[in-house]
């Protein structure tokens, strides 16, 4: 049988199809490496507090009467503070805080401190079977304690890391903190590729209180509770098959050049020498600045192009006839680019002020009013308690985005949005697990103790 001149494969055509497939391999190769790699959320874990240090308001009326440190005026203050604050019985403080009086030692916030590193990061590495060599980069954050050794040497000692592990500390950050240390764990995942990144956000409650008589100072007393989350990380291709979600954006503004924005959040002392917290009567007005300008560099990230024209045109409209019209700035939808919203728990107004300036209804800020309720403020590692409210309920889709909204001192307003990218299991164990059923509950404007 003859066979055709055009059929047979010459040397020259072999070393031709050779060289075209080593140059699309090479063209691909390039293409993989200078492309960002994807960053994975594999998981996280929020550290639940045993029952036995709950501090209800009754028990904090109580502690503020007995201890007497405190003038009648500023007991009053802090019972009506807490009354108001939408914070429930359930919220826990450290052992430290259950003292009279209460124990602010060194000794006591290294305990407090390692109680919640090491229970999430046990947790998490448990759920994955993990070994602790495995982790390339360890990220953490908590503002007001700073010990030396550092955190992230602390839990390197207590689980046996490498002894090439990249590993970073950050303190003074405020509770926008763990949005930063996210951003800080990706930039560092996209040029160590192949790699795990830990960040292990918490706050320490134990040296914040506050002794003195300023009321601005004494609001801390009454908010912050205890908590911390440890977050999974990884660059892996393989890993988003299991992991839970994938970062789309990461928006970080920071207002620190306006004196009045710096000076909303400050830890100071009082003429008498006691150190403490200070919040400003300007923090509502100042985080609604840095929302405003967080927005206006997310928006033409996230919203439907319908949604950026209308709000395009209404400056222009305000801009031609200022005038004529008093019609205001319109507000995007922003329920058409997020199906889920984590704003930190950082108090009752700050999450009612957002609502408000972002046209949201109750049930948006729902995971935000049942962690603090819950919880309290946990500072950084609120919007991961509220981002577990939304798992347990059920409520995540694969293919929903999720926006977590922190803010801190400096002054900062932080943004984080992520896309799901699996099909969540709710009954899979979290923080909110043994009485998620019970939630969400009707918080009254004034507690009853």
């Amino acid at each position: 049988m003859a066979v055709a001149s055009s059929d047979i494969i010459t040397p020259s055509t072999a070393s031709q199809l050779i060289l075209s497939l080593a140059l699309t391999l090479l063209f691909f190769y390039l293409f993989s490496s200078f492309k960002s790699p994807s960053i994975y959320l594999v998981d996280f874990s929020c550290f639940r507090p045993p029952p036995h240090l709950r501090a209800s308001t009754a028990n904090y009326i109580e502690h503020f009467e007995v201890y007497n440190v405190h003038e009648r005026e500023a007991i009053d203050f802090q019972t009506k503070m807490i009354l108001r604050s939408g914070i429930g019985p359930e919220a826990c403080h450290p052992l430290s805080f259950h003292q009279i009086p209460p124990d602010q030692s060194l000794r006591s916030t290294q305990d407090e401190t390692e109680t919640v590193l090491f229970t999430v990061v046990k947790d998490l590495l448990r759920k994955h079977t993990l070994d602790p060599r495995n982790i390339d980069i360890i990220v953490t954050n908590c503002s007001i304690f700073c010990p030396t050794p550092s955190i992230t040497a602390m839990i390197i000692n207590k689980f046996g890391f490498r002894s090439d592990v990249k590993s970073v500390s950050l303190s003074g950050m405020g509770c926008s903190a763990s949005i930063v240390a996210i951003g800080l764990a990706k930039d560092l995942l996209r040029v160590r590729r192949n790699s795990l990144a830990l960040v292990v956000s918490l706050e320490a409650v134990t040296p914040s209180f506050y002794s003195g008589t300023i009321k601005s100072m004494l609001l801390t007393n009454t908010l912050f509770r205890m908590g911390g989350v440890a977050v999974l990380l990884s660059n892996k291709v393989e890993d988003q098959f299991k992991a839970k979600y994938k970062l789309k954006h990461l928006l970080r503004t920071h207002m620190g050049a306006d004196d009045q924005s710096y000076q909303s959040v400050i830890q100071q002392s009082d003429e008498k020498g006691n150190m403490g917290v200070l919040l400003s009567r300007s923090l509502l007005h100042t985080a609604g600045n840095a929302l405003k300008t967080n927005i206006i560099e997310l928006g033409p990230l996230c919203l439907p192009l319908s949604e950026q024209l209308l709000y395009g045109w209404s400056i222009i409209r305000g801009k031609l006839w200022r005038s004529t019209t008093k019609k205001e700035i319109y507000v995007p939808n922003f329920k058409r680019a997020f199906k889920h919203f984590c704003i930190h728990a950082g108090g009752r107004a700050i999450i009612d002020a957002v609502e408000e300036r972002l046209r949201l209804t109750k049930e948006d800020g729902e995971a935000s009013r049942m962690t603090l309720y819950r919880f309290g403020n946990t500072s950084s590692s609120s919007v991961w308690y509220e981002l577990s409210y939304h798992e347990a309920k059920g409520k995540i889709r694969k293919g929903d985005r999720v926006w977590q909204i922190a803010f801190g001192s400096g002054f900062k307003c932080n943004s984080a949005v992520w896309e799901c990218i699996s099909q969540l299991d709710p009954s899979i164990r979290n923080a909110w697990s043994d009485d998620i059923y019970s939630y969400p509950k009707e918080i009254p404007d004034i507690a009853d103790h």
